[in-house]
């Protein structure tokens, strides 16, 4: 299908950027296009004007940031995973980017742009939340930090208010005696997760000192098991870890669409679970 019609600007500075889209509560962002030109091609997306961020150097780059990784924006995603930082301080992150899509959409859309679409099939939503991380929005006004658990709001909605644009995510370096593993089951090899884990591991004299999870699909935002974090902490590998991930559907409320209903969806989110914190114990 045709697109219906649009402005077109082509901002050249963020505060352009920010300005444009203060002026005109209907107008978009276009970073990499990945998500928001199928939307626009299928009129399911109907913006008045379309902001385009690609050109800005404030919103790109991977930087070390002493506790911190900061990833910007329209850091592509083929960027992050082949950033030494990411894979050295962040690794879950380059993990589960690599299962994003295709190598031509990896060298096209932006870390930024999927997490701002805020899709809860996304593979990145749930994996900056398992890590805690913080959103950082400009806007006229300046700079606004949103902790990961404030930013997805519902399908599609996140919490950046007219006039915002994302700037870029810091995601905290967790320190060493963690692992870290992303399990995803999709039908091919380029859709999108039926369900998909993030999980972080850190190991202390053979237990599981603590765990953060993070699910891919099983609501309307991504969500965080917090019953299955809690059950795991102090726990050794062994049975009473497939017994603590019964827990992991808890709280959620996932959707039935073609691909799966509900019920299998939390069934796969149990096995998933599992095998997640085996793999991300066992890791490095």
């Amino acid at each position: 299908m045709i697109p219906a019609q649009f402005d077109y600007v082509r901002a050249g500075s963020l505060g352009e950027a920010v300005q444009e889209l203060a002026a005109d509560e209907d107008a978009k962002v276009l970073a990499g296009g990945q998500s928001l030109l199928p939307l626009l091609r299928l009129r399911l997306a109907y913006p008045s004007k379309l902001v385009d961020v690609s050109r800005l150097p404030e919103l790109t780059g991977v930087h070390d940031r002493g506790d911190h990784v900061f990833i910007g924006a329209m850091a592509t995603h083929d960027e992050v995973m082949h950033s030494g930082v990411v894979n050295a301080d962040c690794p879950l992150v380059a993990l589960a980017t690599k299962t994003v899509a295709d190598p031509a959409v990896r060298h096209r859309g932006t870390f930024g742009g999927s997490l701002a679409h805020c899709d809860p099939a996304g593979d990145l939503p749930a994996v900056v939340l398992a890590l805690e991380g913080v959103f950082v929005a400009g806007s006229g006004e300046g700079e606004r930090e949103i902790p990961a658990a404030e930013f997805f709001v519902d399908y599609w909605e996140s919490s950046l208010r007219p006039g915002e644009i994302l700037v870029g995510v810091r995601i905290p370096k967790l320190g060493a005696g963690w692992g870290y593993h992303y399990e995803k089951f999709h039908r091919t090899a380029q859709s999108w997760a039926i369900v998909g884990v993030a999980a972080a591991v850190k190991r202390s004299n053979g237990t599981i000192e603590e765990a953060r999870i993070g699910l891919t699909n099983m609501g309307p935002t991504p969500v965080r098991a917090h019953a299955v974090e809690t059950a795991l902490r102090g726990m050794q590998l062994g049975d009473q870890v497939r017994q603590a991930c019964e827990e992991a559907a808890a709280d959620t409320s996932p959707p039935s669409d073609l691909h799966a209903q509900p019920d299998y969806r939390r069934h796969l989110a149990k096995v998933l679970t599992h095998r997640a914190i085996l793999n991300a114990a066992k890791s490095p």
